[in-house]
C-alpha cells in the first residue's frame, strides 16, 4: 500500500498527522488499532457462526461464492460434469490458436529469408519496388 512512498513523504505524513491531533495522536493510534482488532474478531466470530450453522470448516477465503459452491455444494463428479463440455471446446480453440501461431511463425521466417537474401545479393529484382527510405522527423533528430 505504502510501495510507492519514499522516506521524506512518509516523515511529512507524520508531521502532519501530529500538527493535526497534536498531543491526542497516541489515543487516536490506539483508538485505530484497537478498531482493526475488533473488526477482525469481528470477521473470525462470524466465519466461526457460519462453520457452526452449516457444520464445515470455512476460512474466509471460503466466502467468495465460485469458491463457496465449488467446495461445499458440488462434488467432484458435478464438477466434472459441468466441465467436461467445455473442455473438447477449450482443446478445440487451443488446437486452432497453436495452428494459426505456427502458420505465422513460418511466414514470418519466409518473409525475413526472403529479404535477408534480396540484402545479401546487392541487386533488388526489377519487378518488386523499392520501399521509400524512411523520413526522418525533428523528433528522431533531436
Amino acid at each position: 500500500m505504502l510501495d510507492n512512498l519514499n522516506w521524506w513523504e512518509i516523515g511529512a505524513l507524520l508531521l502532519l498527522a501530529l500538527l493535526i491531533f497534536g498531543d491526542r495522536l497516541p489515543a487516536v493510534i490506539t483508538d485505530g488499532l484497537r478498531l482493526v482488532r475488533n473488526l477482525r474478531n469481528m470477521a473470525r466470530n462470524a466465519t466461526g457462526d457460519l462453520s457452526r450453522e452449516l457444520g464445515t470448516d470455512i476460512q474466509l477465503e471460503d466466502l467468495h461464492p465460485k469458491a463457496f459452491i465449488r467446495k461445499h455444494l458440488l462434488s467432484e463428479e458435478d464438477e466434472a460434469a459441468i466441465r467436461k463440455p467445455l473442455q473438447g471446446v477449450y482443446d478445440n480453440l487451443r488446437a486452432d490458436v497453436s495452428g494459426v501461431h505456427n502458420d505465422l511463425k513460418d511466414v514470418a521466417n519466409a518473409a525475413d529469408l526472403r529479404s535477408n537474401d534480396a540484402r545479401s545479393s546487392g541487386t533488388a529484382t526489377s519487378s518488386s519496388p523499392s520501399a521509400p527510405a524512411p523520413r526522418v522527423s525533428y523528433d528522431d533528430a533531436t
